[in-house]
């Protein structure tokens, strides 16, 4: 296992070591030993999450506040999408930065997300299967999101913005600027 700290502090981009052969391929999804030996963070994932998305379906930005904050670690099972995090935590020096990167069947990457980030991701195939483990478990009430398309944030989602499929939800999510004044 291959793990690489972000520029934003204690985000991991976590490539795993795969087993090819005529069969098809193996490879350790995750061993809690391994990531805490690599990454220095104590682990305690309590939920897992899987979704499905058509090609140019967005989901997020999201994050949870408070005591229902959460660590995620996540990946792609099938398909391909951009996978983005942003960096909330007010004292850090990335404060309002954001990390991408695509996230595919092919490359088996994963992405540790810590504690005080928004996180959201574009399919980019049909069909594509998400999967992301928490570290807390979810909580309606402490749910908040930030728009997709926010000018402050400045996210190159790599497609026109009337081909993204939003929710309902994730239409109305507030701005940076309504977030933190």
């Amino acid at each position: 296992m291959k793990v690489e700290e972000t520029y934003l502090k204690g985000c991991y981009v976590i490539t795993p070591k795969v087993f090819k052969d005529t069969r098809g391929c193996f490879y350790e999804a995750f061993n809690v030993n391994t990531f805490e030996k690599l990454t220095g963070i104590e682990s305690s994932f309590v939920q897992d999450n899987i979704s499905k998305s058509s090609k140019g379906v967005l989901r997020g930005l999201h994050f949870q506040k408070g005591e229902a904050a959460q660590a995620k670690l996540v990946q792609v099972l099938k398909g391909s999408a951009l996978d983005v995090c942003v960096d909330l935590r007010e004292r850090s020096e990335t404060f309002g930065k954001h990390f991408s990167l695509v996230l595919n069947e092919e490359n088996h990457k994963q992405l540790y997300i810590p504690r005080g980030f928004a996180h959201g991701f574009l399919a980019l195939e049909d069909n594509t299967i998400f999967s992301y483990k928490c570290d807390n478990f979810y909580n309606k009430e402490s749910e908040v999101g930030l728009a997709y398309n926010d000018l402050h944030l400045n996210i190159d989602w790599g497609l026109a913005e009337h081909k993204i499929v939003l929710s309902v939800k994730d239409q109305n999510l507030l701005t940076f600027k309504n977030l933190f004044n």
